[in-house]
């Protein structure tokens, strides 16, 4: 059944209003992903606010205002990453780990397309939470050390002590 020349405006302005909202936009190839698969994809990033999204690839390039969506091979979906650039391209390279038919094709980040080799270093980067447990590892090993060396002086006394009180 044909869409509506109505039906598909709306779902360029609804594409329009997510592509304005998000800091990263990844395309991926899901032919020949089975439902179960693919609904497994869009749950996973559901949990991180990340929104997958298919449509024809001519609708695509209307939002984005170039041939290059349609330019890509496959059935394309993208992801919407609205708080985080980092975590949609952590998720979706894991999946694509796991699933023989899902593949990264590009992305837009900042406005601007990159190729899969840019989407993979995303998701090779550490989250947030893992660069904040690092600086406050880093803040705390002086302290730790100082606490130690202090506490082995004391451990060294008693110790002596101990031994003197054997004898």
């Amino acid at each position: 059944m044909a869409i509506t020349k109505q039906k598909k405006e709306e779902i360029v302005e609804d594409l329009k209003d997510k592509f304005k909202r998000s800091k990263i936009v990844i395309f991926v190839d899901y032919t020949g992903l089975n439902v179960k698969g693919f609904e497994s994809v869009r749950s996973e990033l559901k949990k991180e606010g990340v929104e997958l999204r298919v449509a024809k690839k001519t609708l695509f390039d209307r939002v984005f205002g170039d041939n290059k969506v349609r330019s890509l091979d496959g059935q394309i979906a993208a992801s919407f990453g609205f708080t985080d650039e980092v975590m949609p391209a952590k998720i979706i390279h894991k999946m694509a780990g796991e699933l023989e038919n899902l593949k990264i094709v590009a992305g837009i980040v900042d406005g601007e397309f990159v190729g899969v080799e840019h989407i993979v270093t995303l998701a090779k980067v550490p989250s947030r939470e893992e660069l904040l447990a690092r600086a406050v590892g880093s803040i705390n090993a002086p302290i730790s050390g100082f606490v130690n060396v202090l506490v082995g002086n004391i451990r060294g006394l008693v110790q002596v002590l101990n031994q003197v009180a054997q004898k």
